[in-house]
């Protein structure tokens, strides 16, 4: 019997989750074109422009974030897995880019009206139960400048609905094997994934939840942010449909 309780994602799952086994599968997963792509839409999207000041939260290992430095943004980057920020900063290196990167949780950023927009890519919202995914809202709107944007990219819970669960997904690196089982809890409106990892003749095994908004409720929460208007788009950037794959949030505050 489901009875609405959800298994609680920790600091350690998400440190587990993010390891380097999550970088090991980047590649074939998001390969350099999807990347060029998104941090495009990310810039468009936020009205981006030479100097502008950008806080990603939860950056990982930078795909978006140095594409964005190197459009000529100012980017600020925080992750709670030490792992991928370092591979962020080695890449932030290569292309000759100055990023900032700092190790720390969402819910508790340290700046306040510092930056122009700020954004959380690739379902990086929603971790958390209600009330620590409403403080990440506030610590973004407190960390921006009047007239600042937030971007939210995550999945269309309609969408999502309509999937016959559990679903698997199979990514191949060489030899090495990533397995993805997601299950939809409709009572607690999360998304659980369970990663099955074989590489190099070793098998783990890892956990992920979040939450999964409609858009009034991201309405709502925003406000209570401090947010003053709401837009939705789709995975493109065009306008969102119930048929969209993804629901990409811009809030300006």
């Amino acid at each position: 019997m489901n009875d609405g309780t959800a298994r609680k994602v920790s600091l350690t799952d998400l440190e587990e989750y993010f390891s380097e086994d999550y970088i090991h599968f980047a590649g074939v997963i998001n390969p350099p074109e999807v990347c060029d792509r998104q941090a495009g839409l990310v810039w468009n999207l936020l009205s981006l422009a030479q100097g502008s000041a950008v806080l990603e939260l939860g950056c990982g290992y930078g795909r978006i974030a140095n594409r964005l430095a190197e459009k000529g943004a100012q980017v600020v980057g925080v992750d709670i897995s030490p792992i991928l920020l370092k591979k962020a900063e080695a890449d932030a290196a290569e292309r000759g880019i100055n990023v900032e990167y700092v190790l720390g949780d969402m819910r508790s950023l340290p700046w306040r009206d510092r930056f122009d927009a700020a954004f959380l890519w690739y379902t990086t919202f929603g971790y958390f139960d209600d009330a620590d995914n409403e403080g990440v809202l506030r610590e973004a709107a407190s960390s921006l400048r009047k007239g600042g944007c937030l971007l939210i990219d995550n999945h269309n819970r309609i969408q999502s609905l309509r999937h016959k669960f559990p679903i698997c997904d199979v990514a191949r690196r060489n030899d090495d094997l990533r397995i993805d089982i997601y299950s939809n809890d409709v009572l607690s409106d999360r998304q659980n994934l369970e990663r099955i990892i074989i590489r190099d003749g070793h098998v783990r095994r890892t956990h992920l939840s979040y939450r999964q908004y409609g858009f009034s409720e991201y309405v709502r929460m925003l406000r209570s942010a401090g947010f003053k208007s709401v837009e939705a788009y789709s995975e493109e950037g065009e306008a969102f449909t119930c048929d969209s794959s993804r629901l990409v949030i811009v809030a300006h505050k």
